[in-house]
């Protein structure tokens, strides 16, 4: 892997449900505190499953985080001295968050990103598929299926142990008592039709 220098760029972590993505962001935050970089991260305020200032992972690793509604907040609370940004849930910002994150690459800035690239639906989820088209590097990450332990592509919601039905909203924070893990043979939506 190439590893570019002298300018900013923006890194994207994506996958389903209990795959480690905000584990792996934690972890590259972590590395850039070690090599005594300046780091701030975000998140949004919708995002209060673990705690409303931590950015949290289902393995018990958290880093402090800064929560916005909107993320053009972002561009005026990063330090001009800050060398990575760090974003996580990204789904669950609206498309202005792609040029913030192109923005701050553009003043020089590391942008570490990490969200879920579909919704429960199977279908590509708010701006993280832009995010992974403009990004510098991607790493798409995978869960195991709880039904058959093939590699969980997607998130499954689960209503009272029911799989979700197509017309319900797309954002519902939650963990495992709605989400899990599945393939995309054993990933079920109730009320979906194939093209």
């Amino acid at each position: 892997m190439y590893i570019i220098q002298n300018s900013g760029w923006i890194e994207a972590i994506a996958g389903p449900m209990y795959c480690g993505k905000s584990e792996e962001l934690i972890r590259r935050v972590r590395r850039a505190q070690i090599a005594k970089q300046k780091v701030q991260v975000f998140k949004p305020t919708i995002d209060d499953r673990f705690h409303s200032n931590t950015v949290a992972s289902h393995d018990g690793s958290k880093v402090e985080a800064i929560p916005v509604d909107d993320p053009r907040e972002m561009l005026n609370r990063v330090d001009r001295d800050t060398d990575v940004v760090a974003i996580d849930e990204l789904q669950f910002f609206d498309q202005a968050v792609v040029g913030v994150c192109e923005e701050l690459a553009d003043r020089g800035h590391r942008v570490i990103v990490a969200g879920l690239d579909r919704d429960f639906r199977g279908e590509l989820f708010g701006p993280v598929p832009e995010i992974l088209a403009r990004a510098e590097y991607v790493h798409k990450l995978h869960a195991i299926c709880v039904r058959c332990g093939s590699l969980g592509t997607r998130t499954q919601r689960l209503i009272e142990g029911i799989p979700a039905a197509y017309t319900d909203p797309v954002i519902m924070v939650g963990a495992q008592e709605v989400y899990e893990a599945r393939c995309r043979n054993c990933h079920e939506v109730r009320g979906r039709k194939r093209d």
